[in-house]
């Protein structure tokens, strides 16, 4: 689903809303969400999931092209864990 879908599903279910409205507020929730993560906090939304950020150790590896051995630096990854309900929602679609 992309942002304007998100956008379309809220307007129309929600009547006496504008659009330009509904899309301000997703980018609020959005940029909400980007702060919160990059200062390391944990992200929550009941029903859904959890978003954090977790720190990847640095490696070493071989490049599968060349042959030659690589290191990749440390990094921060995303990680998303979903809620049970999700889950249970998921599990009865796949049935």
């Amino acid at each position: 689903m992309l942002k304007r879908h998100l956008v379309n599903e809220v307007t129309d279910s929600l009547d006496g809303y504008l659009k330009k409205d509904i899309d301000q507020a997703v980018d609020i929730i959005l940029d909400s969400m980007k702060e919160a993560l990059s200062e390391g906090r944990r992200v929550e939304i009941r029903g859904f999931g959890s978003f954090s950020v977790r720190q990847r150790k640095a490696r070493e590896t071989k490049n599968p092209k060349t042959g030659k051995m690589m290191s990749i630096p440390p990094r921060k990854t995303l990680h998303f864990t979903m809620s049970k309900s999700l889950k249970d929602t998921l599990v009865k679609k796949e049935k």
